[in-house]
């Protein structure tokens, strides 16, 4: 006969971000020293009432001990007993667990399903793989949005005035640092004003460096998700998306160098065409530096502020490499041409 598991507590007894609000009851579960015959007699029984892909193997006490799979029972022998050939010490989740930390502990495993234990080791549910994988993707997909300010709650059928609760005070913090974008180009006015060319190229300068630290912020959080970027390990993928960073800026300063040159050529500037392609080159290698920095330094810094460090990334990041490249810029321009 089956063995029975400890008493099923219903999912709204944990937490809504829990692994226990996932869990289903387990039915197949068994003594250590039925036989394969009874074993098999059991799961054709148990099968009219639910679709299930492991057999668990628990002790009088409900202790999980191992667990089989419908192939097993069909590769031994009748009279065998089934603590002979299950998978002992079998990979179990806790109903107390959070859902990140059972996504970030399953992602590449993939089963079908994964036994709940507790703290004693004995087995209270079973959760799907498939709902784990949907969580995932709801997350996901949550996470672009909260990158600006749009949260996780939100919702296509979120009310009108709901969704203006949660975005406003992003976009007036985004405001905010905008401004500081501004004062830096206020502080080099002279300099635009008396060299009008350097104008048409801030807002390259502004992209590529935008868009190098949003490849270093996209790389972070997927590492964070995954658990690849552990607390207290974040030096090594500073430095190296740093030297991406002046790597790719390099490479980019090159030819927005030399579009500098042309156009400058074009224009017939009173400033030297070759000057004003060497300072774009400069000032898109090291603003491309500091983005490709900026890319983990902001979402590791939230991390240890203790907020989600995909909300409002970006309105952190767009600020940083923003007066990253236009004072990198500007400033290399008024020293250099006075």
């Amino acid at each position: 006969m089956p063995t029975s598991a400890a008493p099923f507590a219903a999912a709204e007894a944990y937490d809504r971000e829990s692994v226990g609000r996932l869990m289903e009851h387990p039915i197949a579960v068994f003594p250590p020293h039925l036989t394969v015959a009874v074993a098999t007699e059991l799961v054709r029984e148990l099968s009219n009432s639910r679709h299930f892909t492991y057999g668990y193997v628990t002790d009088s006490q409900g202790v999980l001990l191992g667990v089989i799979t419908m192939r097993d029972l069909l590769l031994h022998g009748k009279e065998e007993q089934l603590d002979n050939f299950m998978l002992r010490q079998p990979f179990a989740l806790q109903p107390e667990m959070v859902m990140k930390e059972a996504m970030r502990l399953t992602v590449n495993k993939h089963y079908p399903s994964y036994p709940v234990c507790d703290r004693g080791g004995v087995l209270v549910g079973i959760v799907r793989g498939s709902r784990i994988f949907e969580e995932q993707a709801i997350e996901i997909s949550a996470q672009p949005g909260s990158m600006v300010g749009v949260e996780k709650e939100e919702r296509i059928v979120t009310p009108f005035r709901r969704s203006l609760f949660f975005r406003h005070p992003w976009l007036q913090f985004n405001l905010l640092t905008a401004f500081l974008a501004a004062g830096v180009v206020g502080f080099f006015e002279g300099t635009i004003e008396r060299i009008v060319v350097l104008a048409v190229f801030l807002p390259v300068l502004a992209g590529q460096s935008g868009n190098t630290g949003c490849q270093a912020l996209a790389v972070a959080l997927r590492g964070m998700t995954l658990g690849e970027l552990k607390p207290g390990e974040a030096r090594g993928h500073v430095f190296k998306e740093g030297m991406l960073g002046l790597a790719n800026g390099a490479l980019v300063g090159l030819t927005a160098g030399a579009g500098m040159y042309v156009y400058a050529t074009l224009k017939h500037t009173a400033q030297s065409p070759l000057k004003l392609g060497a300072i774009v080159l400069l000032a898109m290698t090291g603003a491309c530096f500091l983005s490709g920095l900026s890319g983990v330094l902001v979402p590791v810094t939230l991390k240890k502020l203790g907020f989600d460090p995909a909300t409002a990334s970006s309105i952190f990041l767009t600020t940083a490499t923003d007066v990253a490249s236009m004072g990198l810029f500007l400033g290399l321009a008024s020293i250099w041409l006075g």
